[in-house]
């Protein structure tokens, strides 16, 4: 039998950091807790991203939702997608009953009931606030790689981006793209070729299909603005603490190309946006990502090579990303090795290909005297895992077998009163809740086709662009200044023009396009 107090030593001095950390847990030996030997996170290094794994019921989400309050009080802002719907209770007070009480005891630590900041998002209709992105943010590579082309089509792809650039028309949502295709492939047939050589119309009859799946998954409702700016998720609360941001989509769990799609696009926003931070402190900011197989399923080796790119890249932006699902094997291998932190709860072993997966799941963890771990992953009881993570110099932890703590707030879903309450608060959802219709490559080319059928055609794309007048030629065009340099002469021109600015000077284009 293990001797105890070298145990304790061993767990002590593994999960023992100079810098901030948080105590999530107690290790355990031969099925008893040791208060003694308690298990801590490092916010030092949470930035390299983590693994929350295991079977239905074992207390997956609870996990998730317990690190997440510890970094909200270390005053970091955490992303949660609730998939299940199970995660906004965050942001209400939690209740003490006997199996928490129990569970605190044998931890030696006392159970405070805590409600959190919060913020509720949302990709369609539901209550909370607005996330939508533009299809130029997207960019033809990335695009390109959600719905799935060959190097022939991304090219296609690429070239309605650069003619769009080139003539002034804002690709905002689908229905830009699927015009500017279909004009390309019909009455710009002559134009495009002349500019940049044939298409052929399989290739483009090939991605308007693919643009149809991905809109029969609704995507239609994600691509628009006002795009959402991803400096709304890095957020401070008014006494301090981390912003939870939990975006609910609970309504898209049968729809994986959005929500990959969402997810990659989130994921390039956050990182080009964000500085290069080396070592920190803490990370400025940690997503969790619940039921995360949602993520990979029918995801393309494209376009799990650029999650991976992103995953291995963003950590150095201070950003931390923990994937939560049932299996670790749902994780490519590729992206599985990039995780510093493992919270593996309960598996299940139920056939052949069950064991297999439990052996390979034991072979990823550290060695240990203490344990048999293939046995002990299908032993542990609800709310208990093995744990290990990097330290502060990038060393793997000793395994243990730890009893987690239990969430301080509320192990439920909040009242539809009590989501309208936070909304009501929040000033984002009023920053984000109306959808503008601008005018954009649809309206274009709509108004460029409409006068050619009229008999008058219009050969360069960029007439059919109804500009704002200048300040100037509102001010020329005026009936009274022209009444005054009748007159007065151009003096006074002169003098009106240079209080408003534009007397002797000529201005820069403001455009935002370019």
């Amino acid at each position: 039998m293990p001797d105890t107090q070298n145990f304790i030593d061993t767990i002590k001095t593994g999960y023992s950091f100079k810098g901030d950390s948080v105590q999530i847990g107690a290790a355990m030996l031969n099925g008893e807790v040791i208060p003694e030997a308690a298990v801590f996170l490092p916010l030092k290094t949470l930035n390299r991203h983590g693994l929350i794994a295991g079977a239905t019921g074992t207390g997956k989400t609870k996990t998730l939702q317990m690190i997440t309050e510890f970094l909200s009080d270390a005053s970091v802002p955490v992303l949660l997608l609730d998939i299940k719907g199970d995660l906004s209770g965050i942001a209400a007070m939690g209740a003490a009953n006997d199996k928490v009480a129990e569970r605190y005891q044998k931890l030696n630590l006392t159970y405070t009931p805590a409600e959190f900041p919060a913020e509720l998002l949302s990709l369609s209709g539901e209550n909370g606030v607005r996330l939508r992105a533009t299809v130029s943010e997207f960019g033809p590579i990335l695009l390109s790689k959600i719905l799935g082309l060959n190097d022939t089509q991304g090219g296609v792809v690429a070239l309605i981006f650069k003619y769009c650039d080139d003539n002034k028309m804002p690709l905002v949502d689908l229905k830009d793209f699927i015009k500017v295709l279909q004009y390309i492939g019909d009455e710009g047939k002559a134009e495009i070729e002349k500019l940049y050589g044939k298409i052929s119309t399989t290739t483009t009859g090939t991605i308007l299909r693919k643009v149809i799946e991905l809109q029969q998954q609704s995507a239609d409702i994600f691509f628009g603005e006002k795009s959402f700016e991803v400096d709304d998720l890095m957020r401070i609360s008014g006494d301090g603490r981390g912003m939870i941001s939990i975006l609910r989509v609970t309504d898209i769990q049968d729809k994986p190309k959005l929500f990959s799609t969402f997810m990659l696009q989130m994921l390039a926003e956050l990182y080009a946006i964000s500085p290069e931070e080396g070592d920190m402190d803490k990370p400025k900011l940690v997503m969790f990502i619940d039921e995360a197989h949602l993520i990979f399923q029918e995801a393309s080796s494209e376009l799990v090579q650029q999650i991976e790119t992103i995953i291995k890249l963003i950590r150095s932006k201070g950003i931390g990303i923990f994937f939560c699902t049932q299996n670790p094997m749902d994780i490519p291998a590729s992206v599985l090795g990039q995780l510093g932190l493992k919270v593996q709860h309960a598996l299940r072993a139920f056939t052949a290909a069950d064991r297999k997966v439990i052996k390979q799941t034991a072979d990823n963890y550290p060695e240990t005297t203490f344990y048999q771990t293939d046995d002990l992953i299908t032993q542990l009881g609800i709310g208990e895992a093995l744990v290990t993570l990097l330290n502060e110099k990038g060393i793997p932890t000793p395994l243990a077998h730890t009893m987690l703590c239990s969430p301080r707030s509320r192990m439920d879903i909040l009242s539809d009163a009590e989501v309208s309450a936070i909304n009501a608060k929040s000033k984002l959802v009023a920053k984000y809740e109306t959808s503008i219709d601008s005018q954009s490559a649809y309206e274009i080319l709509t108004a460029k086709l409409e006068e050619a059928s009229q008999g008058n055609p219009v050969t360069d794309t960029k007439k059919a662009i109804k500009e704002e007048p200048s300040t100037l030629e509102k001010v020329v065009n005026n009936s009274i200044v022209r009444s005054m340099v009748r007159t007065a002469g151009n003096g006074l021109v002169r003098t009106l023009l240079g209080s408003l600015g534009l007397g002797g000077r000529t201005r820069k284009s403001t455009s935002s396009w370019f």
